[in-house]
């Protein structure tokens, strides 16, 4: 017998001496029976309580309950049990006392109408716990169905409360991973959408452009090379739009691989600029630094963190109207360094602003192209939150009128 089976067996043994115990605790200070009269005493409960534990193991290795169908029939089994072990150790204790045939008869007859109402009282009892597990049963078959939004009532401190806890908790992640799948899905059917939507546009445009050359309808020299500027600023659209949709490809595979190492906020901040200097004069726009001095060494990814300042910059360029002014600044707290990029003139709709950094989300004024022929795929803010959050950091952003909008984001120190 392993130790799973033999556990039940010794709990019983060890209830079967406390029994003796008791009832010898009750009769010898009682009734102080002769020693002889102890011993016999103890030779009926003995063999009693060895037939006892012999039914008890035969029931117990057998695993008859499991046989029954439902678990009203073995707890009707086990009430019968517990009254018959009862009925025959009284019965098997008065033949061995060789009472009278009348006292015999007027006990027997008493034990069957106090059995009769202890399993009737027993199986009404136990009519609770069957309905509670009848409950969780058809919760179960009503979750099995497709029906996520399935509870049941968890009170109480029993393991059928425990149980039915774990099981409103199992519905719970069912429903939360059902619409984490729904929610997926959509976003998958949004991003081949709005990705051949995106696509589909610089292609004709250049293939438009590009049937006028070949066929001759365009022939002057000057319409000839803005054609061809036209082509080169839509491809470059195009790789842009097929960059954008490869990281945001990688940032929903999982977590993103991160090249980390020390570097100097400053020296990146310093290399974006340079960058867009050219696009910021041709717009007429003003472009501010403003880094603090005491700035401390990041452990990033440089690569990572300045497109992440592309961007920003390159979404507040493109809504900054001429004669506008653009900020970039880094302010070092304990445990962060703050990054904000304030642009003037635009703001962002009360409305759009919970939305902002979702993938192809796009305030209106920006689905239309910009004087320099910019057009945004609606993945650079959502890209930016992505890796930043990588990083361990969060982003923000406020925006009113009178004081424009502000970019707001933290990294760890």
């Amino acid at each position: 017998m392993n130790r799973l089976n033999a556990y039940p067996m010794f709990r019983l043994l060890g209830a079967i001496l406390a029994a003796f115990a008791a009832s010898l605790a009750i009769i010898i200070p009682t009734l102080r029976p002769p020693p002889d009269e102890i011993q016999l005493l103890l030779l009926y409960m003995g063999g009693s309580a060895a037939v006892t534990v012999g039914a008890v193991y035969l029931l117990h290795r057998t695993k008859w309950l499991r046989r029954l169908n439902t678990l009203r029939w073995a707890l009707l089994a086990i009430i019968l049990l517990t009254v018959a072990l009862v009925f025959a150790n009284v019965l098997f204790t008065l033949q061995l006392m060789y009472i009278s045939q009348h006292d015999m008869m007027l006990t027997t007859g008493l034990l069957v109408f106090a059995c009769i109402i202890a399993v009737i009282s027993a199986m009404v009892v136990a009519s609770s716990i069957i309905e509670r597990i009848r409950h969780l049963d058809t919760a179960t078959r009503h979750l099995t169905g497709g029906n996520l939004k399935t509870r049941v009532d968890a009170e109480g401190n029993d393991e059928i409360a425990q149980l039915a806890a774990m099981f409103n908790n199992m519905a719970e992640a069912l429903e939360a991973a059902d619409e984490q799948k729904r929610l997926l899905e959509q976003s998958r059917r949004d991003l081949v959408a709005w990705a051949s939507h995106d696509l589909r546009t610089p292609l004709a445009s250049i293939r438009a452009m590009n049937e006028a050359m070949l066929d001759g309808v365009v022939t002057d020299p000057e319409t000839v090379r803005r054609y061809r500027q036209q082509t080169h600023l839509e491809l470059q659209n195009l790789s842009q739009l097929i960059d954008d949709l490869f990281e945001m490809a990688q940032l929903d595979a999982g977590p993103v691989q991160l090249n980390r190492k020390p570097s100097v906020l400053g020296d990146l901040m310093t290399t974006v600029l340079v960058g867009i200097s050219a696009r910021a004069a041709e717009g007429d726009i003003t472009v501010v630094h403003e880094a603090a001095a005491d700035l401390p060494l990041l452990h990033i990814a440089p690569d990572k963190i300045q497109r992440v300042l592309n961007n920003l910059l390159d979404n507040a360029l493109h809504h900054t109207p001429p004669g506008g002014k653009v900020t970039l600044s880094a302010r070092y707290s304990p445990g962060w360094v703050s990054v904000q990029v304030h642009n003037t003139g635009s703001v962002i709709p009360p409305d759009d602003l919970p939305h902002i950094f979702e993938r192809f989300y796009r305030v209106e004024r920006s689905r239309a192209r910009s004087s320099s022929g910019h057009r945004g795929s609606g993945l650079g803010l959502a890209i930016a939150r992505g890796f930043v959050e990588a990083h361990g950091g969060s982003i923000s952003v406020i925006s009113s009128p009178g004081h424009g909008t502000t970019f707001t984001f933290s990294l760890p120190v």
